[in-house]
């Protein structure tokens, strides 16, 4: 059998471990550029969510200016902690949840990565009510009916379908989105500046009484993307990345334009205008600015970019990472198609429309528990493993992550403990679950871990890294893997387009 047919069966190899969707993506399976990775976090970063952020600051008493300033702060900071946990993808093509098996053990995992599954999941249903909502305004105008449940399961079904399509579906609705996106923004901030001029308010020097501080403005917007903030190698695995790129910019560089540029630009003008909505109508949901300030066909174009910022952002951001964990589950049973129908599934039977009620509340313990489990990923993968991993040890289930019974108990209670404190002192929960996390994992590890579970990788110069020294982690079938050169997997390797 020739290479290329052997790696042509391995990829529909399931165990108990692994499946198609779960394994190492090879370098010429990274079919995302920076303009695209770009255009998907504009994309991401337009959720209506966001609005109601930059409403709440302004309604807290903080001047606009300072509160766009603040959400620009605080998604820059998370957006250079994605850099860190950017680079487990880009490196090593391996996903969230099967990276995991490294600091929590091959059944470990499952614990906090179903964590982040099940809020993407909660994510997916508050998306798209919100984009169900804008559904109904235009059924009611132009059917005369309003049903925002029936157009909630056409949305979903819709987002699902697109979702199971891959990423190459996901990068083009992305790139049909952002500009969509970003006229919506600018249509809303001069109509609603319009509106509180009449009114004889200027949105630059309004200041509404309230005494929210803006810790808790910025710790709330850390929360916001905590999910991502750990998850983000479901994304870099496929981004184009030179072979034998060794310095971490020259490797990462197509993620700068996403995480530092238009993550907290783009964040940080729409929770603005959600803050003038807020000083103009006295409402930060656009929906229902919308429909009370447009008219005709100005009206149902609005409604339908709403719609279209629910959907880019529910394809990356919430279903695919959601589908993953699911996947890592139960590989046998589970296939990436049947993992994002679940995330529907599993979004919707939460009650999204009750979480937005109570959403600073929801980001508060989210932020909590995922980013002590950040604090965990960048401790093991930076200074534990210096960015050597074992990857075909993460799909042994009798290989070095197994730990005591598959569970590796460092990981799994510096998660518990650092994520309980976190969620105690929750006004401050991202300064105190991801250094306690990364602490406590990193004391744990070398005093009662690594003694009795040694770590090759940890002592090895080389062999162990695959973007950086030019190969891809290759799956030949039967549990066995190697590092391929791309000249070596060309022609031998179906693009992942599908997944």
């Amino acid at each position: 059998m020739t290479l290329a047919d052997q790696l042509r069966r391995a990829e529909h190899d399931r165990s108990a471990l692994i499946e198609e969707s779960i394994l190492p993506t090879h370098l010429n399976q990274r079919p995302i550029g920076m303009i695209g990775y770009g255009w998907i976090w504009v994309g991401i970063a337009v959720i209506i969510a966001t609005y109601s952020l930059g409403a709440a600051g302004v309604g807290g008493g903080v001047p606009l200016a300072t509160v766009i300033l603040t959400i620009f702060a605080a998604n820059l900071t998370i957006g250079a902690f994605m850099l860190l946990t950017a680079d487990i993808g880009t490196e090593h093509g391996v996903p969230f949840a099967v990276y995991l098996r490294a600091p929590f053990g091959i059944h470990g995992t499952h614990l906090p990565s179903l964590s982040r599954g099940l809020v993407a999941a909660m994510w997916f249903g508050i998306q798209t009510y919100l984009g169900a909502l804008a559904l109904n305004g235009i059924g009611e105008y132009v059917l005369g009916v309003s049903n925002w449940f029936v157009w909630y399961l056409l949305f979903g079904l819709l987002q699902i379908a697109s979702t199971m399509a891959g990423i190459r579906s996901v990068e083009r609705l992305a790139a049909l989105a952002a500009p969509a996106i970003i006229a919506i923004s600018v249509w809303m901030y001069f109509s609603l500046e319009g509106i509180a001029e009449t009114k004889g308010l200027n949105i630059w020097t309004f200041r509404a009484e309230g005494q929210m501080s803006l810790l808790a403005l910025f710790i709330a917007n850390l929360g916001f993307w905590s999910t991502m903030a750990i998850d983000i190698p479901n994304l870099t695995r496929f981004i184009a990345v030179k072979p034998g790129a060794r310095g971490f910019l020259s490797r990462n560089r197509a993620v700068f334009l996403g995480q530092l540029v238009a993550l907290p630009v783009t964040q940080a003008l729409v929770a603005g205008i959600g803050g003038v909505s807020f000083i103009a109508t006295g409402n930060w949901n656009p929906i229902e600015v919308i429909q009370g300030d447009a008219q005709g066909l100005s009206l149902l174009t609005l409604l339908l970019l709403v719609v279209l910022a629910q959907w880019s952002t529910n394809n990356s951001a919430n279903l695919i990472p959601a589908a993953l964990t699911f996947v890592n589950l139960a590989p046998r049973r589970i296939d990436y198609r049947i993992g994002v129908a679940l995330a529907g599934v599993v979004g919707t039977l939460c009650f999204p429309w009750e979480i937005l009620n109570n959403l600073f509340t929801f980001l508060g313990y989210c932020g909590a528990f995922l980013l002590s489990i950040g604090g965990i990923m960048v401790a093991d993968y930076y200074v534990l493993r210096g960015r050597r991993v074992n990857v075909p040890a993460l799909y042994d289930p009798q290989g070095q992550y197994r730990y005591a019974g598959g569970f590796n108990p460092a990981g799994l209670v510096a998660w518990i403990v650092a994520g309980a404190a976190a969620a105690w002192w929750s006004d401050y929960s991202v300064f105190v679950g991801f250094p306690l996390g990364a602490l406590l994992y990193l004391a744990l590890m070398k005093l009662v871990v690594l003694p009795r579970h040694p770590q090759p990788e940890m002592a090895a110069a080389e062999g162990y890294l695959a973007t950086s020294e030019g190969v891809s982690w290759a799956y030949l079938g039967g549990g066995r893997f190697t590092r391929l050169r791309p000249g070596e997997t060309a022609g031998a390797v179906v693009p992942r387009e599908d997944l």
